[in-house]
């Protein structure tokens, strides 16, 4: 049995109304993916006639309204402008981490020819976004994922960045021993028993909790910025999690610490510079 889109699409829209902040809006991006087209098409085929009995669209609808992400449904997300593969494998990327994009480019020169290290590389798209932007600079990106580092590695292919983005599995910074001049970091800071969203149990546990209290990894990255003298190191961490970080460095020689705010005026992160020595 076929519908007309425009039925389809009301009718999809209805099935997730009460589950989803936008069902009509939802319903259009998965009748897109399903397709295979843009917006443009949907737009002017409305009245095409279109299998409404599929199973893949079935089931997308259902596992929807079961609170799936739908970025995980369509294997799309958009991020920076831009559109990368993503799946259950590697963390959805939000729209505050784009703010950390924006604080490294604040500071780094378009022509610099430095040694950038990514830990907890999750779908890729942080080096990926610097790696376009900063076109000397070469990348490693580390995570302890194979899944994570598998929709890293597609989305890094799909851009042409394979030469400049070197992927290793390990644990935080223990695969890399050469010189680091930036390391930047989005890492799990969320506390092992803060309560979640049902949409986030879908997504891989060990990128989001950081530990008991969630700073944790956090703790390490900097224990390893001092350590190693890594001169600048970005990170996004928790809102509320300025204070913790401010309370370890007190310690120790720093020459500076910055913090940024997302759009809503939260503490989003943080920009530590080590002494020049």
């Amino acid at each position: 049995m076929s519908k007309r889109l425009k039925e389809l699409h009301a009718d999809v829209a209805a099935r997730l109304e009460g589950i989803v902040e936008s069902p009509r809006r939802e319903a259009e991006l998965l009748l897109m993916a399903y397709l295979g087209r843009d917006q443009l098409y949907f737009i002017t085929h409305q009245e095409d006639l279109i299998d409404d009995k599929e199973p893949r669209l079935l089931e997308w609808v259902e596992k929807r309204r079961l609170n799936v992400p739908l970025e995980y449904l369509t294997n799309r997300v958009s991020f920076y402008s831009r559109e990368f593969y993503i799946d259950e494998g590697a963390l959805i990327p939000r729209p505050e981490t784009e703010h950390l994009i924006d604080e490294v480019l604040a500071r780094v020169a378009a022509d610099e020819m430095i040694n950038v290290v990514e830990v907890g590389v999750g779908s890729g798209i942080i080096s990926i976004l610097l790696a376009l932007h900063l076109p000397n600079a070469r990348f490693i990106a580390v995570d302890i994922s194979p899944r994570a580092l598998a929709v890293a590695r597609r989305n890094i292919e799909a851009f042409g960045l394979s030469e400049r983005i070197e992927l290793r599995e390990g644990d935080l910074l223990a695969p890399v021993n050469e010189q680091i001049d930036l390391l930047v970091s989005n890492p799990p800071y969320i506390a092992q028993d803060a309560p979640l969203e049902s949409n986030l149990s879908y997504e891989p546990q060990n990128a989001l909790f950081g530990g008991a209290i969630g700073d944790e990894i956090i703790c390490r990255l900097l224990d390893e910025t001092i350590q190693r003298k890594i001169p600048v190191f970005a990170c996004e961490m928790g809102y509320d999690q300025r204070l913790k970080v401010q309370e370890y460095l007190k310690t120790f020689a720093v020459q500076s610490l910055e913090f940024y705010k997302d759009l809503a005026s939260f503490d989003r992160g943080f920009i530590v510079r080590m002494p020049n020595e």
